[in-house]
Protein backbone atom coordinates (compact mmCIF):
# COMPACT_ATOMS: atom_id res chain seq x y z
CA UNK A 1 0.00 0.00 0.00
CA UNK A 2 1.35 3.49 -1.16
CA UNK A 3 0.04 5.49 2.11
CA UNK A 4 -0.73 8.79 1.08
CA UNK A 5 -3.21 9.07 4.01
CA UNK A 6 -1.25 11.82 6.41
CA UNK A 7 2.39 12.04 7.05
CA UNK A 8 1.93 10.90 10.82
CA UNK A 9 2.19 7.43 8.98
CA UNK A 10 5.84 7.64 9.14
CA UNK A 11 7.86 5.33 10.81
CA UNK A 12 11.20 5.60 12.33
CA UNK A 13 14.14 5.16 10.44
CA UNK A 14 16.86 2.44 11.84
CA UNK A 15 19.29 5.30 12.80
CA UNK A 16 16.19 7.23 15.03
CA UNK A 17 15.71 3.97 16.67
CA UNK A 18 19.26 3.18 17.44
CA UNK A 19 18.97 6.56 19.08
CA UNK A 20 15.96 6.23 20.56
CA UNK A 21 16.81 3.04 22.50
CA UNK A 22 20.78 5.22 23.81
CA UNK A 23 18.28 7.65 25.58
CA UNK A 24 19.11 8.42 28.85
CA UNK A 25 15.76 8.65 31.05
CA UNK A 26 14.25 9.54 34.09
CA UNK A 27 11.21 11.04 35.27
CA UNK A 28 9.62 13.91 33.35
CA UNK A 29 7.02 14.64 35.55
CA UNK A 30 9.15 15.42 38.13
CA UNK A 31 11.78 16.97 35.44
CA UNK A 32 13.93 14.43 35.40
CA UNK A 33 14.35 13.08 32.40
CA UNK A 34 17.19 14.34 30.39
CA UNK A 35 16.57 13.61 27.29
CA UNK A 36 13.29 15.56 27.58
CA UNK A 37 15.40 18.78 29.11
CA UNK A 38 17.02 18.23 26.42
CA UNK A 39 15.05 18.50 23.56
CA UNK A 40 13.07 21.44 25.20
CA UNK A 41 16.04 23.53 25.53
CA UNK A 42 17.01 22.87 21.73
CA UNK A 43 13.29 23.59 20.35
CA UNK A 44 13.21 26.94 22.89
CA UNK A 45 17.04 27.91 21.98
CA UNK A 46 15.85 27.50 18.23
CA UNK A 47 12.88 29.60 18.31
CA UNK A 48 14.74 32.27 20.58
CA UNK A 49 12.09 32.04 23.46
CA UNK A 50 12.41 31.11 27.01
CA UNK A 51 11.12 27.62 27.64
CA UNK A 52 9.71 24.55 26.03
CA UNK A 53 7.39 21.44 27.08
CA UNK A 54 6.88 18.22 25.39
CA UNK A 55 3.76 16.55 25.12
CA UNK A 56 2.11 13.58 23.43
CA UNK A 57 0.33 15.46 20.52
CA UNK A 58 -0.17 18.50 18.69
CA UNK A 59 -3.86 18.47 19.86
CA UNK A 60 -2.24 18.49 23.78
CA UNK A 61 -0.34 21.55 22.85
CA UNK A 62 -2.75 23.67 21.00
CA UNK A 63 -5.61 22.62 23.88
CA UNK A 64 -2.88 23.75 26.52
CA UNK A 65 -2.01 26.79 24.85
CA UNK A 66 -5.85 27.92 24.35
CA UNK A 67 -5.85 27.26 28.18
CA UNK A 68 -3.40 28.99 29.16
CA UNK A 69 -4.15 31.81 26.79
CA UNK A 70 -7.87 32.57 28.03
CA UNK A 71 -10.22 32.40 30.65
CA UNK A 72 -14.16 31.10 30.47
CA UNK A 73 -16.32 33.50 28.63
CA UNK A 74 -13.09 34.80 26.35
CA UNK A 75 -13.25 34.01 22.82
CA UNK A 76 -10.52 33.17 20.31
CA UNK A 77 -10.57 34.46 16.55
CA UNK A 78 -9.46 31.76 13.87
CA UNK A 79 -9.88 30.53 10.49
CA UNK A 80 -12.83 28.43 9.71
CA UNK A 81 -10.70 25.54 8.25
CA UNK A 82 -7.83 25.73 11.54
CA UNK A 83 -7.44 22.31 13.28
CA UNK A 84 -8.29 23.77 16.62
CA UNK A 85 -12.03 24.34 15.32
CA UNK A 86 -12.66 21.41 12.80
CA UNK A 87 -10.39 18.70 14.34
CA UNK A 88 -9.79 18.92 18.58
CA UNK A 89 -12.89 18.10 19.39
CA UNK A 90 -14.64 21.28 20.37
CA UNK A 91 -11.89 21.53 23.06
CA UNK A 92 -11.95 25.40 23.02
CA UNK A 93 -15.40 25.18 24.70
CA UNK A 94 -14.60 21.27 26.83
CA UNK A 95 -11.37 22.71 28.08
CA UNK A 96 -11.48 26.24 28.36
CA UNK A 97 -15.10 27.18 28.33
CA UNK A 98 -14.69 30.02 25.32
CA UNK A 99 -16.46 31.00 22.19
CA UNK A 100 -14.76 30.63 19.08
CA UNK A 101 -14.75 33.52 16.34
CA UNK A 102 -14.23 31.59 12.75
CA UNK A 103 -13.51 33.86 10.22
CA UNK A 104 -14.03 33.16 6.45
CA UNK A 105 -9.99 33.47 5.14
CA UNK A 106 -8.28 32.16 1.63
CA UNK A 107 -6.52 28.71 1.52
CA UNK A 108 -6.94 28.55 5.51
CA UNK A 109 -5.66 32.05 6.34
CA UNK A 110 -7.13 35.24 7.54
CA UNK A 111 -5.89 39.05 7.82
CA UNK A 112 -5.21 41.73 10.09
CA UNK A 113 -7.73 43.52 8.97
CA UNK A 114 -10.31 40.64 9.38
CA UNK A 115 -9.11 40.14 12.93
CA UNK A 116 -9.60 43.80 13.43
CA UNK A 117 -13.35 43.44 12.58
CA UNK A 118 -14.04 40.66 14.58
CA UNK A 119 -12.63 41.57 17.93
CA UNK A 120 -15.51 42.06 20.12
CA UNK A 121 -16.76 45.41 21.70
CA UNK A 122 -16.50 45.40 25.75
CA UNK A 123 -20.70 44.99 26.94
CA UNK A 124 -21.24 42.27 28.86
CA UNK A 125 -23.57 40.51 26.50
CA UNK A 126 -20.36 39.42 24.78
CA UNK A 127 -17.68 37.40 24.79
CA UNK A 128 -13.69 39.13 25.41
CA UNK A 129 -11.72 38.86 22.15
CA UNK A 130 -8.42 38.04 24.26
CA UNK A 131 -6.65 35.06 21.35
CA UNK A 132 -5.73 34.46 18.09
CA UNK A 133 -4.70 30.99 16.20
CA UNK A 134 -2.82 30.53 13.16
CA UNK A 135 -2.45 27.59 11.30
CA UNK A 136 0.77 26.79 9.50
CA UNK A 137 0.86 25.44 6.87
CA UNK A 138 -3.04 25.53 6.67
CA UNK A 139 -3.99 21.27 6.84
CA UNK A 140 -7.53 22.17 4.83
CA UNK A 141 -5.89 25.28 3.00
CA UNK A 142 -4.03 22.28 0.94
CA UNK A 143 -0.75 23.35 2.75
CA UNK A 144 -0.95 26.82 2.09
CA UNK A 145 1.27 28.90 4.32
CA UNK A 146 1.66 32.43 6.03
CA UNK A 147 4.81 34.81 5.20
CA UNK A 148 6.21 36.38 8.32
CA UNK A 149 5.49 39.53 6.29
CA UNK A 150 1.98 38.64 6.46
CA UNK A 151 2.01 37.42 10.18
CA UNK A 152 3.90 41.31 11.13
CA UNK A 153 0.24 43.00 10.88
CA UNK A 154 -1.23 40.78 12.59
CA UNK A 155 1.32 40.50 15.37
CA UNK A 156 0.87 44.48 15.56
CA UNK A 157 -2.75 43.87 15.43
CA UNK A 158 -2.58 41.65 18.88
CA UNK A 159 0.25 43.79 20.29
CA UNK A 160 -2.06 46.98 20.09
CA UNK A 161 -5.48 45.29 21.22
CA UNK A 162 -3.55 43.02 24.12
CA UNK A 163 -4.58 39.82 22.42
CA UNK A 164 -2.21 36.17 22.46
CA UNK A 165 -0.86 35.39 19.18
CA UNK A 166 -0.52 31.50 19.19
CA UNK A 167 0.71 29.38 16.45
CA UNK A 168 -0.32 25.83 15.35
CA UNK A 169 2.44 25.12 13.80
CA UNK A 170 2.07 21.18 13.49
CA UNK A 171 3.91 21.89 9.94
CA UNK A 172 5.80 24.48 10.71
CA UNK A 173 8.62 22.98 9.37
CA UNK A 174 7.45 21.97 5.89
CA UNK A 175 6.69 25.87 5.38
CA UNK A 176 10.37 27.23 6.80
CA UNK A 177 12.28 24.87 3.97
CA UNK A 178 10.10 27.13 1.43
CA UNK A 179 10.54 30.26 2.67
CA UNK A 180 13.96 30.17 3.57
CA UNK A 181 12.65 32.16 6.98
CA UNK A 182 14.75 30.99 10.58
CA UNK A 183 13.17 29.82 13.49
CA UNK A 184 14.16 32.58 15.60
CA UNK A 185 12.51 35.20 13.44
CA UNK A 186 8.95 33.11 13.78
CA UNK A 187 9.71 33.33 17.39
CA UNK A 188 9.92 36.74 18.18
CA UNK A 189 6.70 36.64 16.39
CA UNK A 190 4.12 34.75 18.55
CA UNK A 191 3.15 34.01 22.49
CA UNK A 192 2.75 30.33 21.99
CA UNK A 193 4.18 27.93 18.85
CA UNK A 194 3.18 24.18 18.48
CA UNK A 195 5.27 22.30 16.80
CA UNK A 196 4.73 18.62 15.71
CA UNK A 197 7.71 16.27 15.96
CA UNK A 198 5.04 13.15 14.48
CA UNK A 199 4.57 14.19 10.94
CA UNK A 200 7.28 14.98 8.42
CA UNK A 201 9.45 15.08 11.06
CA UNK A 202 8.79 11.21 11.18
CA UNK A 203 8.73 10.41 15.11
CA UNK A 204 6.39 8.13 16.77
CA UNK A 205 4.85 10.40 18.71
CA UNK A 206 4.73 14.03 20.15
CA UNK A 207 4.41 18.14 19.68
CA UNK A 208 6.31 20.65 21.80
CA UNK A 209 4.47 23.72 22.98
CA UNK A 210 7.11 26.79 23.37
CA UNK A 211 6.45 30.17 24.90
CA UNK A 212 7.69 32.25 27.98
CA UNK A 213 9.11 30.38 31.09
CA UNK A 214 5.70 32.04 33.06
CA UNK A 215 3.68 30.45 30.36
CA UNK A 216 5.17 27.30 29.80
CA UNK A 217 5.69 26.64 34.01
CA UNK A 218 1.37 27.45 34.03
CA UNK A 219 1.42 24.89 30.75
CA UNK A 220 2.92 21.92 33.30
CA UNK A 221 0.17 22.19 35.17
CA UNK A 222 -2.59 22.21 32.46
CA UNK A 223 -0.72 18.97 30.98
CA UNK A 224 -0.98 17.42 33.99
CA UNK A 225 -4.77 17.51 34.31
CA UNK A 226 -4.95 16.72 31.27
CA UNK A 227 -3.42 13.31 31.65
CA UNK A 228 -0.12 14.48 30.04
CA UNK A 229 2.67 14.14 32.16
CA UNK A 230 4.46 10.95 30.81
CA UNK A 231 7.20 9.42 33.04
CA UNK A 232 10.36 7.92 30.61
CA UNK A 233 9.19 9.98 28.06
CA UNK A 234 12.66 10.67 26.96
CA UNK A 235 12.84 7.45 24.45
CA UNK A 236 10.08 9.87 22.52
CA UNK A 237 12.26 12.75 22.74
CA UNK A 238 15.32 11.38 21.49
CA UNK A 239 13.38 11.05 18.31
CA UNK A 240 12.36 14.67 18.70
CA UNK A 241 16.35 15.69 19.37
CA UNK A 242 17.26 12.91 15.82
CA UNK A 243 14.74 14.09 13.97
CA UNK A 244 15.68 18.09 14.15
CA UNK A 245 19.05 17.29 13.59
CA UNK A 246 18.72 15.11 10.18
CA UNK A 247 15.61 15.22 9.26
CA UNK A 248 14.61 18.77 7.79
CA UNK A 249 16.19 18.59 4.53
CA UNK A 250 13.78 15.76 3.60
CA UNK A 251 10.54 17.78 3.95
CA UNK A 252 11.84 20.18 1.07
CA UNK A 253 11.91 16.60 -1.19
CA UNK A 254 8.26 16.05 0.28
CA UNK A 255 7.23 19.27 -0.83
CA UNK A 256 8.51 19.08 -4.21
CA UNK A 257 6.98 15.61 -4.79
CA UNK A 258 4.13 17.56 -3.67
CA UNK A 259 4.09 19.75 -6.66
CA UNK A 260 5.21 16.95 -9.08
CA UNK A 261 1.93 14.69 -8.13
CA UNK A 262 -0.60 18.02 -8.18
CA UNK A 263 1.04 19.22 -11.36
CA UNK A 264 0.29 16.14 -13.02
CA UNK A 265 -3.53 15.53 -11.28
CA UNK A 266 -4.51 19.11 -13.01
CA UNK A 267 -4.55 17.29 -16.03
CA UNK A 268 -6.23 14.52 -15.69
CA UNK A 269 -9.95 14.63 -16.86
CA UNK A 270 -11.33 13.53 -13.15
CA UNK A 271 -10.18 16.11 -11.61
CA UNK A 272 -12.22 19.49 -11.50
CA UNK A 273 -9.42 21.80 -9.27
CA UNK A 274 -6.67 21.19 -7.23
CA UNK A 275 -5.78 23.40 -4.35
CA UNK A 276 -2.49 25.81 -4.87
CA UNK A 277 0.08 23.19 -3.73
CA UNK A 278 2.70 24.88 -1.68
CA UNK A 279 4.38 22.16 0.86
CA UNK A 280 3.47 18.55 1.01
CA UNK A 281 -0.49 18.66 1.39
CA UNK A 282 -2.31 18.38 -2.17
CA UNK A 283 -5.71 18.65 -2.52
CA UNK A 284 -8.10 18.29 -5.27
CA UNK A 285 -11.87 18.19 -6.09
CA UNK A 286 -13.31 15.36 -8.49
CA UNK A 287 -14.91 16.36 -11.53
CA UNK A 288 -18.79 15.23 -12.58
CA UNK A 289 -20.06 15.09 -9.35
CA UNK A 290 -18.08 11.94 -8.52
CA UNK A 291 -17.65 11.25 -4.73
CA UNK A 292 -14.32 11.22 -2.88
CA UNK A 293 -15.56 7.72 -0.87
CA UNK A 294 -16.18 5.72 -4.10
CA UNK A 295 -13.29 7.11 -6.00
CA UNK A 296 -11.09 6.52 -2.62
CA UNK A 297 -12.25 2.98 -2.48
CA UNK A 298 -10.96 2.64 -6.04
CA UNK A 299 -7.66 3.76 -5.27
CA UNK A 300 -7.60 1.09 -2.30
CA UNK A 301 -7.85 -1.75 -4.92
CA UNK A 302 -5.25 -0.22 -6.37
CA UNK A 303 -2.56 -0.26 -3.63
CA UNK A 304 -3.10 3.34 -2.53
CA UNK A 305 -4.26 4.89 0.74
CA UNK A 306 -6.02 8.48 0.82
CA UNK A 307 -8.46 10.42 2.91
CA UNK A 308 -11.80 11.71 2.00
CA UNK A 309 -11.75 16.02 2.26
CA UNK A 310 -15.47 16.45 1.74
CA UNK A 311 -17.52 14.97 -0.49
CA UNK A 312 -16.11 15.67 -3.68
CA UNK A 313 -12.46 16.68 -2.48
CA UNK A 314 -9.42 14.13 -1.69
CA UNK A 315 -6.06 14.71 0.15
CA UNK A 316 -2.71 13.10 -0.57
CA UNK A 317 0.08 14.22 2.08
CA UNK A 318 3.70 13.24 1.13
CA UNK A 319 6.21 12.35 3.27
CA UNK A 320 9.40 10.84 3.76
CA UNK A 321 7.95 7.13 3.64
CA UNK A 322 7.16 8.28 0.15
CA UNK A 323 9.61 7.59 -3.26
CA UNK A 324 10.22 9.00 -6.54
CA UNK A 325 9.13 5.12 -7.60
CA UNK A 326 6.50 5.22 -5.53
CA UNK A 327 5.42 8.40 -6.90
CA UNK A 328 5.50 7.50 -10.66
CA UNK A 329 3.70 4.28 -9.46
CA UNK A 330 0.73 6.51 -8.21
CA UNK A 331 1.09 8.31 -11.84
CA UNK A 332 0.53 5.45 -13.74
CA UNK A 333 -2.50 3.84 -11.60
CA UNK A 334 -4.14 7.48 -12.17
CA UNK A 335 -3.71 8.69 -15.47
CA UNK A 336 -6.62 8.86 -17.59
CA UNK A 337 -8.72 7.28 -14.40
CA UNK A 338 -12.16 6.97 -15.81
Amino acid sequence: MINLISDTVTKPSREMLEYMMSAELGDDVFGEDPTVNALQEKVAKMFGMEDALFCPSGTMTNQIAIKVHTRPLDEMICDQWSHVYQYEVGGYAFHSGIAVNPLIGKYGKITASQIEEAIKPEEDWLPRTTLVVLENSTNKGGGNYYTLDEIKPIQDLCDERGLALHLDGARLMNVLVETGESTQDVGSYFDSISLCLSKGLGTPGGSILIGRKDFIKEARRVRKVMGGGMRQTGILAAAGIYALDNNIPQLKVDNDRAKILGQFLAKQSFVKEVLPVRTNILIFELANGRTSSDFITQLKSKGINAAPFGAHSVRFVLHRDITDGMIGEVMNLMKDEK
